[in-house]
């Protein structure tokens, strides 16, 4: 299976975190939304994602590696790779600055958000990704 998939990241407290190329970056304990797309196999790309022992390749790797984040739920959409950025450009958030987007010209594929955008994502037609589907 191929789409668009938002984890739905919660940071538990305050933290600073080496993010590869990025350097250190400060984040606020809060809820986050990270949008990135799979062309196929999504299922093993959220799978490496929850995993906890994974070379740290993207950003994100960075930031799920520390004690203090998890990742609340996976939402997905089976849209093709031109809405993810799109999709990005739709959140209302506070950005993490060139977090997930040093390949495109986002401000940012990461978001501090509130609840009210996991329902804004819903009311998109992304729904909650379940393994096996």
């Amino acid at each position: 299976m191929k789409g668009i998939y938002v984890l739905v990241v919660e940071v538990k407290d305050y933290i600073e975190e080496s993010i590869g190329s990025l350097g250190k970056l400060s984040f606020e304990g809060g809820l986050y939304l990270y949008i990135g797309s799979a062309q196929s196999n999504l299922e093993l790309r959220v799978k490496r994602h929850l995993s906890k022992n994974k070379k740290l390749h993207w950003h994100i790797d960075y930031l799920l590696k520390n004690e203090k984040v998890r990742i609340k739920k996976v939402l997905f959409n089976k849209l093709d790779k031109s809405w993810e950025c799109k999709i990005a450009s739709l959140i209302e958030g506070k950005p993490m600055p060139k977090f997930g987007s040093s390949d495109c010209g986002c401000i940012s594929h990461l978001f501090k958000v509130d609840e009210g955008q996991i329902k804004f994502l819903n009311n998109l037609g992304f729904k909650d990704f379940e393994m096996g589907e």
